[in-house]
């Protein structure tokens, strides 16, 4: 590729706004909270459990219901995740990953929408809702997605 002074000045500019996003707010929090979740005993412990759990729910998903604690580890999972999720290190970090990942969509959309208005963003559940949850059903774009 051959480097312009164009490509030089877009380079240029993506990192002032790589720099804004790593001085908000939005990131700011999300390190504090990442900081505090990797900090709480009691916290990596709930993300322990529910890591082992995984690996047995994966291991029992390979035979489905005709594993034979099928649907203990099913049950188990879903009660050792919960536990994990009402942690309320684990929620904090949860919202704060969210609401860093709702700025990088805005920023996302708006770089996307001053190229051209015909660039397709992905957005939370919009590939979900039009029928192709996985982000492309490769029927050729039969299904529109």
């Amino acid at each position: 590729m051959i480097t312009t002074l164009e490509h030089i000045d877009i380079l240029d500019k993506s990192d002032i706004v790589s720099e804004i996003i790593k001085k908000s707010s939005e990131m700011n929090i999300y390190i504090e909270k990442e900081k505090a979740l990797r900090e709480n005993k009691e916290a990596q412990g709930l993300i322990s459990d529910f890591s082992r759990m995984k690996e047995q729910y994966e291991e029992a998903q390979r035979f489905g219901t005709y594993h034979p604690d099928y649907n203990k580890i099913m049950q188990t999972v879903r009660s050792t995740k919960r536990k994990m999720d009402m942690n309320e290190y684990v929620a904090a970090y949860k919202l704060a990953e969210r609401n860093l990942q709702n700025l990088l969509d805005e920023v996302s959309k708006y770089i996307a929408g001053s190229v051209s208005s015909s660039i397709i963003i992905p957005e939370e559940g919009i590939l979900a809702a039009s029928g192709c949850a996985s982000g492309g059903c490769g029927t050729g774009g039969s299904c529109a997605c």
